[in-house]
């Protein structure tokens, strides 16, 4: 860096004279360089997320390579970045909703959970001692006075409700399109929500997808609990696309 933000990017917590944080605005660059697109999308009775199974080395076992995670038993998110720094957040965001469960004697509402963590992000930036975290939770429940939710958290501690998002590589990209295709019609039953997220990511990343290179996280009005999707699942759906497309 040169110029007058030269200097500005050493602390967290010092704003440069435009008014900017440095530290945090790296923190989001390290979100679109992990090379992995996710997406979130809301239907009629349902919450979708999605992202790409990447295994970086054959040696690997796929089973334990996930960005899927189970919050609470109806809250589950997808996490996009730095998969340590995923793995801290995904463990106090499991704490935090089994103390709401203990302390108030039901399960922790979506949004609820989604601020917490927000606020918890926030606090990151205005401590030296801590560093923000190169990662960003879209996380999805079922919530029974509100129906399905969906929600996104990002490393400045901002988190607001969405009918569709994204993160990662080429997440603008996957922004355009699904305001595209939500514009005419936001209620869409599961098959149909599915299948919207399935096409939007490959679409984005020019990709013919096979079952294993997808996780895909559900929650459903029938079923309010989060449920990862199996191979064979994801295949009747891939199947079911190429059908509609012929």
């Amino acid at each position: 860096m040169s110029g007058r933000g030269a200097g500005y990017d050493r602390h967290i917590t010092v704003f440069s004279p435009e008014g900017r944080l440095y530290q945090v605005e790296y923190a989001f660059k390290a979100i679109s360089n992990a090379g992995v697109t996710s997406l979130g999308v809301r239907g009629k009775d349902c919450a979708v997320v999605i992202t790409q199974r990447k295994v970086p080395d054959k040696l690997l076992d796929p089973k334990t390579v996930s960005s899927l995670f189970a919050l609470s038993p109806k809250i589950g998110c997808v996490m996009t970045g730095l998969i340590p720094d995923a793995r801290s957040q995904v463990q106090r965001a499991q704490m935090e909703a089994a103390e709401w469960r203990y302390k108030f004697g039901y399960d922790i509402p979506p949004d609820m959970l989604a601020k917490r963590v927000a606020n918890i992000n926030q606090v990151y930036t205005q401590q030296a001692a801590m560093r923000p975290l190169g990662v960003s939770m879209i996380l999805i429940g079922y919530d029974d006075e509100r129906g399905p939710q969906l929600f996104k958290c990002d490393p400045a501690g901002y988190f607001i409700g969405y009918k569709a998002t994204t993160a990662g590589a080429k997440h603008q990209e996957a922004l355009n399109l699904l305001e595209k295709k939500l514009k005419k019609n936001f209620d869409l039953n599961q098959n149909e929500t599915l299948e919207l997220a399935i096409n939007t990511l490959s679409s984005v990343l020019s990709l013919d997808f096979k079952p294993a290179d997808l996780e895909i996280g559900i929650v459903t009005k029938e079923n309010p609990r989060f449920v990862q999707l199996t191979e064979s699942d994801i295949e009747a759906h891939l199947n079911r696309i190429i059908e509609n497309s012929d």
